[in-house]
C-alpha cells in the first residue's frame, strides 16, 4: 500500500473515532457541552415524571373504581365514612371525607333540618370544589416541566447548534483548511445538540397531551362524583326538613 493510500486510510480513521458519541461530547465546547449537560437532565427528569404520571394515573383509576363500588353497594355511608377514617389515600375519598365530615359537623350542632337547605347545601358543595382543587393540585404537580421543555428545549439545543457552527467557522479561519478532518466534527458536535433537544422535547410533548387527556378525564369523573354526591346529601337535607 503507497504512502498516500496509508494517510488517506488514517485520516478516514481519525474522523470516523472522532464522530462517535462520545468523542463529540468531549470535543465540544464548554457552551455546548453545557447545553447537551442541560438536555440530557431535562430528559431523565422527563421520563421520572411520565412513569410516576401514568403509574399514577392507574392507580388512581383502580382506587376510583374500587371506592364508587363501595359507595353504590347500598351500604351505609356513615359506615363507609368510619371505614375511611381521617385518611383518604386518594382523590375521590377526599371528597367524600370532606362533606361527610361537614355533614357531621353541621348534624352535631343540630344545623341540619333547622338551617336552610340551600346554605347548608351551598357549604358543602363549596368544601368539595375546595378539596377537589386542591386534589388536583398534586396530581398535576410537574406536569408544566414536560410542557416547558417540550416547548424550549428545540431551542435550547438550536443555542448549541448555533455556537457549535461558529466555532466550526472560526476554526476554518484560522487554520484556513476547508478539509473534512477540520468542518465535520465541529458541525456534528453541533447537530447532536439540535438532535439532543429533539430527544428530550419529542416525548415531552407526546406525553404531557396524553397525561393532560387522562388528568382531565379524571377531574371530570371526581366533578360527576361531586355532583352525585351533592344531590344525594340534598334529598337527606330534604327529609331532615321534613
Amino acid at each position: 500500500m503507497d504512502p498516500a493510500s496509508v494517510q488517506t486510510a488514517a485520516l478516514a480513521g481519525s474522523v470516523a473515532h472522532s464522530m462517535s458519541v462520545w468523542s463529540l461530547f468531549l470535543q465540544a465546547d464548554v457552551i455546548v457541552k453545557t447545553v447537551m449537560i442541560l438536555l440530557i437532565l431535562a430528559s431523565f427528569w422527563c421520563w421520572a415524571i411520565i412513569f410516576e404520571k401514568l403509574m399514577r394515573m392507574r392507580r388512581l383509576r383502580r382506587q376510583a373504581e374500587q371506592f364508587e363500588e363501595a359507595f353504590w353497594s347500598g351500604g351505609s355511608l356513615d359506615d363507609l365514612y368510619d371505614r375511611i377514617g381521617d385518611r383518604p389515600n386518594h382523590p375521590m375519598s377526599a371528597i367524600f371525607i370532606a362533606a361527610m365530615r361537614e355533614w357531621r359537623r353541621a348534624a352535631a350542632k343540630g344545623a341540619v333540618g333547622k338551617s336552610p337547605v340551600q346554605q347548608l347545601s351551598a357549604r358543602i358543595d363549596r368544601v368539595m370544589q375546595i378539596t377537589l382543587g386542591r386534589e388536583m393540585e398534586h396530581v398535576e404537580r410537574y406536569l408544566s416541566f414536560l410542557a416547558s421543555v417540550g416547548s424550549t428545549a428545540p431551542f435550547v439545543g438550536l443555542f448549541g447548534t448555533v455556537w457549535g457552527i461558529m466555532n466550526s467557522f472560526q476554526s476554518i479561519a484560522l487554520t484556513k483548511n476547508t478539509s473534512l478532518a477540520v468542518v465535520a466534527p465541529g458541525i456534528a458536535e453541533a447537530l447532536f445538540a439540535t438532535a439532543l433537544g429533539l430527544v428530550a422535547a419529542i416525548p415531552a410533548v407526546i406525553a404531557y397531551n396524553k397525561i393532560s387527556n387522562d388528568i382531565a378525564r379524571y377531574a371530570g369523573r371526581l366533578e360527576a362524583f361531586a355532583g352525585e354526591f351533592s344531590a344525594i346529601l340534598s334529598r337527606q337535607f330534604d327529609d331532615k326538613a321534613a
